[in-house]
């Protein structure tokens, strides 16, 4: 369309100039033709000129300049929808979706069939979920290019995504009638039609989706697809002679893929019969010999000397050849206590028979001499899976003795300490391993997470600068890297030392991670479109509509949640710093040695900082030097720890965290449990009561989530009388969920139905005692039992429970949590957290009681456990 304030022929011309260096990316050029048009006093306040100046400088970094002119442009002439998509797209880059949403659609007012406006507001409301309007916009484009095959297929992909499964195929059914004859191998073809049988799928119609595919079997290029999907849909139209057929030629076609196997038993109805189950495996193995999922798969479900002689020729073959994992790949089956002592005494069998006469037993040949090492090997695993500790300490140690200088040895013993609770040995082992092979980057990360668990941060990051780029710190090359189990393990270990803004940092980086990973989708939306790649777009969209639902996002989150909830209860004070330590017990000398030791730490972190500063500038001047490019999006403000843990509003943040939970892991128990406790600190009844709620139905016996039944419970009772409408709708809805128990009944009921768990035992406890003050005797032997017959007795539990008796959570009681700490480290005699220091056996002598004591050893394995 022509503009309503039209430039003569020479300044047109430039005008043309600036349109064209803008999409070469020939910025410098453009605002050199900008000036020569407005420098001619009749054009000084044009304002397609000026809105294309700031764009331009938009794209150097100029932002606030950027602005500037393009308000000014659209001010002088608010008809133009040149001004107007400008503006636009300047709030695009600043990825304000909703403003430029605005925009776009009063540049369409002026120019309502601007083909280029009308997809960029496409790509704004499929970015942004708008499917209503997305599906209008594409209608638009469709009836203005009704010829173009992307107007077709992104009109039909509304409807899919709306769920009008009907619609939707009307259109593609319409667009491919349109389609010429193809050759025979046409990818993109292909793919639309196998588009079209996804869709056919979705909405239940399998009959017509094998018709489909037979129809135009020929046509389709990806034929594993075809015969997977077809195997599919004839089981579940229990056609289950053919879907049989195709899975046997699967099979045939791979016969390591377990999926297969699961399908081809359907397909026979063998789920049921063992026999016939295991006479299908056995034919399979005589065609395929070689292959181990048909040996592997029949150990789930057979039983006694038929498992027994499975087992006994999948192990020697393992052993035989010495693959690591032998005993990850079996691990299923250690659910079956029967088949875990059949395991246990094949192999001590073969320990035995490999000593005496290098066979497995009489009958074999001469094992190579490796086979007794990967025998102590599975050993160690086997003894370590079951919580055996010193069984698995001697066969590791008797690898060692045996191959002194074979990595994964080490590696095995490392993480065998690191389940006894001795992390500091764990990472000694680990650092060893690492030495023998420094090129190794699987080792390295290992050594590096093992270090972070043991809260050696720095040494950590030394450990990854190895395989990291060159002049830049290891840390932050992480962070550009998005390593996020990195961060995650910073985080954890920041968090351990009491660091809570560094701490905090890292769960920004990763949230922001999360952030891009969204923005990074904005490309796709076209490209997809061109390529035909139509049902793996279709994926990417569900993908990112849950990606905040990944373990990476809700465990950081978690923790985000827990280190804001601490600094909303204590806050720190101007004058306070995160690592100060309470030096009011320490004699002048002590004194004088921590405050030399702090003045060297301050000065190595000033040195830091002057280097990180000087490595800044210098990326800094090497972007300037570089071509000239487009920014990817607004430049992020600088994650300070000391400002963000010196937050205004803790809980606020931690919402921020916690609403990405509720929405995509809603099973989660965890999420409503910190969902409660941040609503119960800002007095929010109704929005406790939510929790409460969707805490019933993800898992009512969950033992963090009983104390908060109970907390509420007694909140609501406090409050006295509430006032219309919330009293109603909170006693009916207490109603159903108390079923009018008291506090104590319900308590009683819940340590009855789980006496045989130590955690709901400590959580029960913990109650009866707020409850009750008078019943702490009973309480602390609820909480401190350690029988025999009770679940759930790991370190990590048993840290928790010793935590929650140093915090007073049973009342006064330091000489009761030495006691049971005692108990615990003849239990867990490796674990460090149970290690009664010097002082606190000799009447607290030295500078910390016995409960400090307690917290600070406990806490820094709490994690790793």
């Amino acid at each position: 369309m022509p503009s309503k304030n039209p430039l003569p022929p020479k300044e047109n011309a430039f005008f043309k100039r600036i349109l064209k260096c803008y999409e070469q990316k020939h910025y410098k050029s453009g605002l050199k033709f900008a000036k020569q048009i407005l420098s001619n006093p009749k054009y000084a306040e044009h304002g397609e000129t000026m809105a294309m100046k700031g764009l331009t400088l938009n794209c150097l970094g100029r932002k606030e300049e950027a602005y500037d002119f393009v308000r000014r442009g659209l001010r002088n002439d608010l008809t133009s929808h040149v001004c107007w998509h400008v503006y636009g797209l300047l709030q695009r880059s600043d990825r304000k979706y909703d403003e430029a949403i605005k925009c776009y659609r009063n540049a369409l007012k002026w120019d309502k069939d601007n083909l280029q406006i009308l997809r960029d507001l496409s790509l704004l409301q499929i970015q942004m979920r708008d499917l209503e309007g997305y599906r209008e916009t594409r209608y638009q484009l469709l009836a203005l290019r009704p010829g173009q095959r992307a107007s077709w297929i992104g009109y039909a992909m509304a409807y899919h995504l709306l769920k009008d499964y009907d619609m939707c195929l009307k259109i593609l059914e319409e667009f491919r009638k349109t389609q010429t004859p193809k050759p025979v191998y046409d990818y993109e073809h292909s793919e639309l039609l196998l588009y079209q049988n996804m869709v056919m799928q979705e909405a239940g119609m399998n009959i017509e989706a094998m018709e489909h595919l037979n129809t135009f079997d020929k046509q389709i290029v990806d034929r594993l697809y075809v015969q997977e999907t077809m195997a599919q849909l004839y089981n579940q139209l229990n056609q289950s002679d053919k879907a049989a057929k195709i899975f046997r030629d699967l099979i045939n076609r791979n016969p390591e893929n377990w999926a297969y196997y699961r399908g081809y038993e359907r397909a026979l109805h063998l789920e049921e019969s063992p026999e016939e189950r295991m006479q299908m495996y056995k034919s399979i193995m005589e065609e395929f010999p070689h292959s181990t999922m048909p040996k592997r798969l029949p150990l789930d479900f057979t039983t006694d000397d038929v498992f027994r002689e499975l087992i006994d020729e999948y192990l020697k073959k393992s052993l035989r050849k010495g693959v690591p994992p032998s005993f990850v790949s079996i691990k299923s089956v250690y659910k079956d206590l029967w088949k875990v002592k059949t395991i246990e005494d094949l192999v001590l069998s073969y320990v035995e028979n490999l000593k005496q006469t290098g066979k497995f037993d009489s009958k074999g040949d001469v094992e190579p001499a490796t086979a007794l090492l990967w025998a102590y090997y599975f050993l160690a695993q086997h003894y370590d899976y079951l919580n055996n500790m010193e069984k698995a300490f001697e066969y590791i140690d008797l690898g060692i003795e045996h191959t002194p200088l074979l990595i994964e040895l080490y590696v095995l013993k490392a993480k065998i300490y690191k389940h006894a609770g001795d992390m500091d040995e764990a990472v000694r082992l680990m650092d060893e391993a690492q030495s023998l092979d420094t090129a190794d980057r699987y080792i390295n990360c290992k050594c590096a997470k093992y270090m972070l668990r043991a809260n050696l941060i720095q040494e950590a990051a030394d450990m990854c600068s190895k395989f990291t780029r060159e002049g830049i710190s290891a840390v932050e090359n992480l962070n550009e890297m998005q390593c996020m189990w990195f961060q995650t393990e910073c985080a954890f270990a920041y968090k351990r030392l009491g660091k809570w803004g560094d701490a905090l940092k890292k769960c920004h980086e990763i949230d922001r991670h999360f952030t891009e990973i969204i923005e990074d989708q904005f490309d796709f939306h076209t490209y997809c479109m061109r390529k035909m790649t139509l049902r793996s777009y279709v994926g990417l969209l569900r993908l990112e509509d849950s990606l905040r639902g990944h373990p990476f996002y809700s465990r950081i989150a978690h923790l985000a949640i827990e280190i804001y909830l601490h600094l909303h209860d204590h806050p720190l004070t101007d004058t306070d710093h995160e690592n100060d330590v309470n030096s009011e017990n320490l004699s002048p000398s002590e004194l004088k040695k921590l405050k030399r030791k702090q003045r060297k730490a301050q000065k190595k972190a000033e040195i830091e900082r002057e280097k990180l500063k000087a490595e800044q500038e210098k990326r800094d001047q090497n972007k300037n030097k570089a071509a000239d490019g487009e920014l990817d999006g607004p430049k992020e403000e600088e994650l300070i720890p000391d400002k963000l843990a010196r937050a205004d509003d803790p809980l606020e943040h931690a919402i921020h965290f916690l609403k990405p939970l509720q929405m995509l892991i809603p099973q989660c128990i965890e999420t409503h449990v910190k969902a409660y406790k941040i609503y119960s600190r800002k007095g929010k009844l109704l929005l406790m009561l939510q929790s409460i709620k969707r805490g019933v139905l993800a898992n009512r016996s969950d033992p963090r989530f009983h104390i908060c039944l109970i907390h509420f419970l007694q909140y609501v009772k406090d409050q006295g009388e509430l006032s219309e409408p919330a009293k109603t709708v909170i006693n009916l809805e207490m109603k159903n969920i108390y079923q009018e128990k008291t506090a104590l009944q319900l308590n009683e009921e819940f340590l009855a139905s789980n006496s045989d768990s130590l955690e709901h035992r400590a959580a029960g406890a913990r109650m009866m005692y707020k409850l009750d003050k008078s019943r702490q005797e009973e309480a602390m032997s609820l909480a401190t039992s350690l029988d025999s017959n009770l679940k759930g007795v790991t370190i990590k539990n048993c840290i928790e429970v010793l935590e929650a008796l140093c915090r007073g959570d049973l009342g006064k009681c330091e000489q009761e949590a030495l006691e049971y700490q005692t108990r615990c480290h003849k239990i867990f005699p490796h674990a460090t957290a149970f290690i009664i220091p010097a002082q606190a056996s000799t009447n607290c002598s030295g500078t910390d009681s016995p409960t400090e004591q307690i917290l600070v050893n406990g806490s820094a394995l709490k994690n790793e456990s």
